[in-house]
């Protein structure tokens, strides 16, 4: 699978908001805020963009913000249109409840990339087994909690920190610190999901 190995901060800018991608650096020192230019472009493009590229956009901007490659974000989408649902809905319910962004939003971590390496080190339970699939699907009632040795780590303590400053922990999390416990009493509801994006365009851009 491929990587990204350029600097993140090219994300930000090319999709004109901060993503977040690089944790308490985007809050203290961010590229984005000194240089807002989209990267390539000196000067900001005349005319008003078409409606292709409008749902392009609006499909890689949730596509950086979760951190995946086309092909399964691609898969997700159809997934997420053969349910019932609002497909839009139900994608970004989807992509909010995978281990690793459960993780972030709890204040574990101060991004998905320090959450994901969370997971795949085996530092992190769900309900008292080790789960290291960052894609793994987080369900109300799962009790998600932190190895105990990692209660002293300075990343972690930083991360809390960092958490409880914001104060942007999610209601339908319950979290023990002392514990490093976090329990999902229900799903979340659209506005309380971290994705600030126009899923109908995402779903619109697929459906073409």
């Amino acid at each position: 699978m491929s990587r990204y190995t350029e600097s993140v901060c090219k994300l930000c800018r090319r999709e004109q908001m901060k993503l977040f991608l690089k944790g308490d650096k985007c809050y203290a020192k961010c590229v984005f805020e000194k240089r807002p230019t989209t990267p390539g472009m000196a000067k900001p493009q005349r005319g008003k963009p078409s409606a292709y590229a409008i749902r392009l956009r609006e499909k890689q901007k949730l596509r950086r913000f979760v951190s995946l490659n086309e092909r399964p974000f691609e898969r997700l989408v159809a997934s997420a249109s053969k349910r019932p649902e609002a497909s839009g809905e139900f994608l970004l319910r989807s992509l909010e409840m995978r281990l690793d962004n459960v993780v972030r939003r709890t204040g574990l971590a101060t991004s998905l990339k320090t959450a994901r390496q969370l997971v795949l080190h085996n530092h992190v339970k769900i309900s008292g087994q080790t789960v290291n699939i960052p894609s793994y699907g987080v369900k109300a009632g799962d009790v998600i909690s932190l190895a105990p040795k990692l209660k002293e780590n300075v990343g972690v303590k930083l991360s809390l920190d960092t958490a409880k400053r914001l104060n942007n922990r999610p209601s339908f999390l319950e979290f023990d610190e002392v514990e490093l416990k976090a329990k999902v009493t229900r799903m979340p509801e659209r506005a309380e999901m971290s994705f600030p994006v126009t899923e109908q365009l995402i779903i619109e851009y697929y459906s073409k």
